[in-house]
C-alpha cells in the first residue's frame, strides 16, 4: 500500500510503528488530487466577490440550534457554517480531506492510529486558541453524551494522546480482527467544539442558545422555527486557507422556514428566497412561466447528469409483524404500479431505482460474479437463496392501470403468508385480523405517490392509511421508528464507508436516530457492512458495496420508487455560479453575489 498523503509540511515522527510521512491530506483509496501546494479546489472560483445575502427555503421547522444531540430538530447549516473540522472534504474527489484546524497528519499504513498535528492559527470565535484539549474533549462529549448514531464510530476510538500542545494521537480498536481504515477519516470530520465553553453550558441543554463555534459564519438571528442567520465572521482564521478559497463568498446566509412546499415556491416566486431546487418533475413542467421568469429575472435550467440518486422508496417497518415475512413485503410491492404514477403524474420523467447506489459505478447488476461471488459466499447460509439466483427485478405494467395480473401474483403471496380475503377485506387466517397499517408521510408533495398505492392496496383488501403530519411530530416518530411505513431517502457519497452500519447494521435497528429504518438485523448484512470499511483499495470497496446493495436488495425491505436524470433548478439572477456539470449542482457556499464589475462573468 501506497504511502497515505496526509497536510502540509509535517516532521516524520519515527518513533511511531509502521507510520506514513506527515502531508496534507488524506485520500480514502488512493492518491488524493491535490498535492501540498494546491491553491484552491478546482471546482471554485477563487476570486468571487464578496458580500451580499443568500437567502434559502426550507420545508419545516425548527427549536435548537445543537445539530450532535437527539434532542430537538436542529436548525439548517449550524455545523456547516459555524463549526470547523480538522480537516475539510474536497467536493470534486470521492472521499479525500485536506487540512483546516489540522495544518499536518500522520497516519499508521494499517490505519490503526492517526496524528493530527494543529494548525497554531486556529482560534475560536471568541479570540481563544484551538487546542488539542479541546479535540480529545470533542470525542468524549459527542461519544459519550451526543447523537448515539455517532457512537458507532467514536467507540472504534481506543486511546486519546495529547502528545504536546500541538499534536493529538487517536488509537483504534480492531475490529473482528482489523482496522477500520475509515476511521482516520471520520476523525478528520468530527466537529471540534470548545472545552472551555461547556464548563458553564450544559451540552445536553444547549436548546436555542448558539453554540461558540470557530467556523466562517456565526449565528445572528434566530427566529424560532421559522428564520435563522448567519453573518460571515470578518477575521475568521481560516479565510485564505485553500480549502476556504472561493467558498463562504456571502456576507449573509438565511434560512427562512415555511410550512409547506406550496408556500415556500410561492416564497422563490415573489423574490424572498434566492434559488429553488426542483424535486417534482411535474411542477417543473406546469409552474415554472412566472413573470419573472419570462422576463429574464429568473433563470430555469435543466442539468442532465451522472451523479449519484440515491434511493427513494416506501420503506416497510419490518418491526410490525405485519411485515415480518418477506412474501407479504414482496405481494405489496406487486400493486405499486411506478409506470402509471410515471406517466400520468410526473410526465415520463422518472427512471426506476434499482439500487441503492443507482447510476454509479457501485451499484449491483445482474447476478453476482468473480470477487463479488467469492464475497458473498462467504455468507451464504445467512444471505437469502436470491442473491445468487436472481437479479434484482421490480414488477412492471403497461401504464395503463390495468393492474389484474399482478393482483393475482399479489393475492398469491399473501395466501402463502397465511393470508385470506372474506368480504373484500383480507384478513389473518388464525386471528381473523384485518390487514391494516399507516403510511406517514412529512410532507403534502408525497401524498398522490402514496394516495395511488392505497387506492391499489385496496383492491388487495388491505387498508393502508396515509396520513401526514408536520415535520416535528414526524421526525420524533422516525427516530423512535415508531411507524409502519415511511417513504423515505438514503443518500450517499462515490465513497461509502462507516455511515453503512449506520443505515442497516443490527445494532442500528434499535437505536433512536439511526437511518435503519426498516429494522434489519443479519449478521450477514452486519459482516458486509464490516467488509466495506475494511476495504483498502478502490476495487475492493466496490465489490463489497456491491454485494451489499444486492444483499439489502434481496429482503426486500424497500419498495423503490425512481430517480429524475436531471436536476432542474432555478435561481434569480443576482447570483452567479462556478460551471454546472453533470456531477450535481455546486453547493451554494460557493456561489457569490453578482456585482457591476463582475455581471455576466459566471459560466453556465
Amino acid at each position: 500500500m501506497k504511502l497515505l498523503r496526509n497536510l502540509l509540511v509535517g516532521v516524520s515522527l519515527c518513533s511511531f510503528h509502521l507510520q506514513a510521512e506527515a502531508q496534507h491530506g488524506i485520500a480514502m483509496h488512493g492518491d488524493m488530487k491535490y498535492g501540498k501546494e494546491f491553491k484552491h479546489f478546482d471546482v471554485v472560483n477563487p476570486t468571487a466577490p464578496q458580500g451580499g445575502e443568500y437567502r434559502m427555503g426550507l420545508v419545516g421547522t425548527f427549536d435548537s440550534v445543537n445539530p450532535f444531540i437527539t434532542k430537538g430538530k436542529a436548525a439548517a447549516g449550524v455545523r456547516e457554517l459555524t463549526i470547523d473540522g480538522l480537516l475539510k472534504r474536497s467536493p470534486d474527489e470521492p472521499f479525500s480531506l485536506y487540512g483546516l484546524i489540522a495544518e499536518s497528519v500522520d497516519v499508521a499504513l494499517d490505519r490503526s492510529w492517526v496524528i493530527y498535528t494543529l494548525n497554531p492559527k486556529a482560534k475560536w470565535h471568541d479570540g481563544k486558541p484551538i487546542t488539542v484539549n479541546d479535540v480529545k474533549f470533542s470525542l468524549e462529549i459527542q461519544r459519550d453524551r451526543g447523537n448515539p448514531s455517532r457512537k458507532l464510530f467514536f467507540v472504534k476510538v481506543d486511546t486519546v494522546e495529547i502528545l504536546n500542545d500541538k499534536q493529538i494521537k487517536f488509537t483504534f480498536k480492531k475490529i473482528d480482527g482489523q482496522y477500520d481504515a475509515e476511521m482516520p477519516l471520520i476523525i478528520g470530520l468530527m466537529a471540534i467544539l470548545p472545552e472551555h465553553y461547556f464548563k458553564t453550558v450544559d451540552f445536553e441543554k444547549t436548546g436555542l442558545t448558539p453554540i461558540l463555534g470557530s467556523g466562517p459564519y456565526k449565528i445572528s438571528e434566530i427566529d424560532p422555527g421559522r428564520k435563522i442567520v448567519y453573518q460571515k465572521v470578518d477575521n475568521y482564521w481560516a479565510k485564505d486557507l485553500p480549502v476556504n478559497k472561493g467558498i463562504y463568498n456571502f456576507d449573509q446566509v438565511r434560512f427562512e422556514y415555511f410550512g409547506n412546499t406550496t408556500v415556500a415556491f410561492e416564497a422563490f416566486k415573489s423574490g424572498e428566497i434566492d434559488l429553488w431546487e426542483e424535486t417534482d418533475p411535474s411542477a417543473w413542467i406546469k409552474e415554472y412561466d412566472f413573470h419573472a421568469i419570462q422576463d429574464g429575472r429568473v433563470s430555469k435550467v435543466e442539468i442532465p447528469h451522472r451523479h449519484q440518486v440515491g434511493m427513494n422508496a416506501f420503506a416497510f417497518n419490518i418491526r410490525n409483524p405485519l411485515f415480518v415475512d418477506e412474501k407479504v413485503r414482496r405481494a405489496l410491492a406487486y400493486v405499486f404500479d411506478f409506470e402509471w404514477l410515471n406517466k400520468n403524474i410526473y410526465y415520463g420523467t422518472l427512471t426506476r431505482t434499482l439500487s441503492f447506489f443507482d447510476n454509479t459505478e457501485l451499484a449491483s447488476k445482474g447476478l453476482p460474479q468473480g470477487e463479488e461471488l467469492a464475497l458473498l459466499e462467504k455468507y451464504k447460509e445467512k444471505l437469502p437463496n436470491a442473491v445468487f439466483t436472481e437479479e434484482y427485478k421490480l414488477p412492471t405494467t403497461d401504464g395503463s392501470g390495468n393492474i389484474r395480473e399482478h393482483l393475482r401474483q399479489a393475492k398469491r403471496l399473501l395466501a402463502e403468508a397465511g393470508w385470506v380475503t372474506k368480504d373484500g377485506k383480507l384478513l389473518n387466517e388464525k386471528t381473523g385480523k384485518p390487514f391494516e397499517f399507516e403510511i406517514l408521510l412529512n410532507s403534502p408533495a408525497n401524498e398522490k405517490v402514496a394516495l395511488a398505492f392505497s387506492r391499489n392496496l385496496g383492491l388487495l383488501g388491505v387498508k393502508a392509511n396515509v396520513r401526514t403530519v408536520d415535520s416535528a411530530q414526524y421526525e420524533n416518530r422516525r427516530v423512535n421508528k415508531d411507524y409502519d411505513m415511511i417513504i423515505s431517502f438514503w443518500g450517499h457519497t462515490l465513497s461509502p464507508g462507516s455511515e453503512q452500519k449506520y443505515y442497516w447494521s443490527s445494532l442500528a435497528a434499535d437505536a433512536p436516530g439511526t437511518r435503519n429504518y426498516p429494522g434489519i438485523k443479519s449478521p450477514a448484512i452486519d459482516a458486509l457492512c464490516d467488509d466495506v470499511t475494511a476495504a483498502r483499495s478502490r476495487k475492493d470497496l466496490i465489490t463489497a458495496i456491491r454485494a451489499l446493495d444486492r444483499s439489502l436488495l434481496a429482503h426486500h425491505l424497500i419498495i423503490p420508487i425512481g430517480h429524475r436524470s436531471k436536476d432542474y433548478i432555478a435561481y434569480w439572477n443576482k447570483l452567479e455560479h462556478p460551471t454546472f456539470g453533470p456531477d450535481g449542482i455546486p453547493n451554494f457556499t460557493m456561489w457569490w453575489m453578482k456585482t457591476k464589475e463582475n455581471e455576466g462573468s459566471q459560466t453556465k
